[in-house]
């Protein structure tokens, strides 16, 4: 995905839904502006991480996850904070073992599960990155007034409330 600074001349689909209004209901523009957003903002840090640390964002989401579990957590654990497939961290999981990033034990309460946690080295590097990270996401936001943050805030909760409403009416 290309960086912030790559796309300046990209005519993005919020843009497309602009000009054409008609065309698309407020709830589509609503979605579309919320996208956009996030691909703005993902596509940065992305962006900064590899550029600064050789890090991609699934690999530092994993170690994010980690660092609030000093005793470890199982893959399967991992994969449902990560909304992602046991297969997906499997091979993450892997190269932060061979790196010395993470440590793997097999469960003591069960065999078959395998248990993952940061070692001295993956928590000093995660933690390096988070700190400048955070700096990255407070440079992002920096035009919102915190009165605007807590709106937002405040607004997305409802969103996403109504979403899972609708998602659970949606299930047999």
């Amino acid at each position: 995905m290309p960086a912030v600074s790559d796309c300046k001349d990209m005519l993005d689909s919020e843009t497309k839904a602009v000009e054409t209004p008609e065309d698309h209901a407020e709830e589509l523009r609503l979605w579309l502006r919320l996208l956009t957003c996030t691909t703005l903002i993902e596509g940065e840090v992305r962006g900064r991480l590899r550029q600064r640390f050789d890090v991609t964002l699934p690999r530092f989401d994993l170690m994010a996850q980690l660092d609030k579990a000093p005793d470890g957590m199982t893959l399967s654990d991992v994969s449902k904070r990560m909304m992602v497939s046991n297969g997906n961290v499997t091979g993450l999981v892997e190269r932060l073992v061979e790196s010395g990033h993470l440590d793997r034990r097999t469960s003591e309460t069960d065999r078959r599960v395998q248990v993952i946690r940061l070692t001295k080295l993956g928590r000093a590097e995660f933690r390096r990155m988070a700190s400048e990270h955070e700096t990255w996401i407070a440079d992002l936001f920096a035009d919102l007034t915190p009165k605007d943050v807590r709106e937002l805030m405040r607004l997305l909760a409802k969103t996403k409330a109504s979403a899972q409403k609708s998602a659970a009416r949606r299930k047999p």
